[in-house]
């Protein structure tokens, strides 16, 4: 569950009311929610495969920036070259559809338009490295390989304090 506090944060940070929130998923070292685990199927019926959604608008600037420096492309072709990478790339896809799997079954949700689907590009594709980085945080670090070198190359994005302010004015 999320706190009225959490989800004026998280409607701060994306600019408009969030929707189909599970649970807060990671929170900043600086204390807002950066991450939000989301419901398999939002509340209108639209299927969200999106399990991790990356709120901070700091760090989804960063990962644009990243993502437009062609790492995207060389991680895919690391991919395919790498089986142990391959290895873990599959596995971090199979937690991911576990997670979703779990959130449902919470919400009494299925969603059969997205199963077997995870996001990101997972497992043989790299296309979305808001999604594993969102993954990363949220899950811990070891489980998706490709979101942990994201959040390695980030730095420390909170340093210069929270990217909106708390209802409190923190």
């Amino acid at each position: 569950m999320t706190s009225p506090d959490d989800e004026a944060v998280i409607a701060a940070q994306l600019g408009r009311t969030p929707r189909g929130i599970h649970a807060i998923g990671h929170r900043c070292p600086c204390g807002n929610p950066d991450v939000v685990t989301t419901e398999p199927r939002l509340p209108n019926g639209t299927p969200f495969p999106t399990t991790y959604y990356l709120t901070c608008p700091r760090v989804n600037s960063k990962i644009g920036t990243l993502e437009s420096s062609g790492l995207m492309r060389e991680m895919e072709d690391r991919l395919a070259t790498d089986p142990e990478l391959a290895v873990a790339y599959q596995a971090a896809h199979e937690a991911y559809l576990a997670d979703r799997a779990a959130v449902g079954a919470a919400h009494d949700l299925e969603v059969p338009e997205i199963e077997g689907i995870s996001a990101g590009g997972m497992p043989v594709r790299v296309k979305c490295l808001h999604v594993l980085a969102g993954h990363a945080l949220a899950a811990g670090p070891g489980v998706n390989p490709f979101g942990d070198e994201v959040l390695e190359l980030l730095g420390e994005w909170w340093a210069s304090g929270p990217c909106v302010e708390t209802p409190d004015g923190g």
